[in-house]
C-alpha cells in the first residue's frame, strides 16, 4: 500500500499549514498518511524525533513517501541514512543544514542540522528527491536549497514569493508539491 509521512518543523504541528490539505489530498488518491507530533520546543532534538519516527518505521517501504517542511526536511535526511532499504520518494521543502544565524532556532535545530551526513547512502536510500524552495524565504536563505540539491544531485525547485511556505506565506494548500507526488506514477 502507497503510504505517505508528513513531519512538521520547528514549533510545528501536523494541523497548520498545509498539512491537513495535503493529508486529506493524498488519502483521496489511495495513500494511508501519517502525520506525526514531534516534541518542540521542549526536549527537540535529533534523538527524541528518532524515538517518536521510530513508531512508524514499520512503514517504511519502497512505496513509501516522505515529506518534510523547514527542519522536518533536515530530519529526513537522517531518516533516510537509517535505513536499510530505499523508499519511493523524499520532498524536503525549505530545508537546510548548518546554522541559520537565528540563536533561538539555531539552538533547536542543531542536532538535526549538523551531524555529518552519509549522501551517498541517503541517496541509494530514496528513489526521486525533490526540493522546494522559495526566492524570499525569511528563514532560511536560498542558498540552502543549492546547497542541498548539489549533495543530493537534483535540480531545486524555486517557487517565486513562497516564503517559508507557511500560513503566513498564505500556504494552506501546497499544488506543486500535490502535482510531483501525482506524476510519481507516470
Amino acid at each position: 500500500m502507497k503510504n505517505a509521512i508528513i513531519i512538521h518543523g520547528t514549533y510545528g504541528n501536523p494541523d497548520e499549514n498545509w498539512f491537513p490539505w495535503l493529508k486529506t489530498e493524498l488519502e483521496k488518491i489511495g495513500y494511508k498518511v501519517y502525520v506525526p507530533t514531534f516534541p518542540t520546543p521542549e526536549n527537540q532534538n535529533l534523538k527524541s524525533w528518532i524515538g517518536v519516527i521510530e513508531n512508524y518505521h514499520i512503514e517504511f517501504n519502497k512505496e513509501t513517501i516522505i515529506i518534510g517542511h523547514s527542519v522536518g526536511a533536515s530530519f529526513i535526511l537522517s531518516i533516510l541514512e537509517s535505513l536499510d532499504s530505499p523508499i519511493r520518494a523524499a520532498f524536503l521543502v525549505s530545508g537546510f543544514l548548518g546554522l541559520l544565524g537565528n540563536e533561538e532556532f539555531d539552538n533547536l535545530n542543531y542536532t538535526f542540522t549538523t551531524k555529518p551526513l552519509n549522501w551517498k547512502k541517503i541517496q541509494n536510500n530514496v528513489g526521486k528527491i525533490f526540493i522546494y524552495h522559495s526566492n524570499n524565504d525569511p528563514y532560511v536563505p536560498i542558498e540552502q536549497a543549492r546547497m542541498l540539491a548539489k549533495h543530493l544531485n537534483v535540480n531545486p525547485v524555486i517557487i517565486e514569493n513562497g516564503g517559508h511556505f507557511n500560513k503566513e506565506a498564505g500556504y494552506k494548500e501546497f499544488p506543486k508539491l500535490l502535482l510531483n507526488i501525482k506524476n510519481l506514477d507516470n
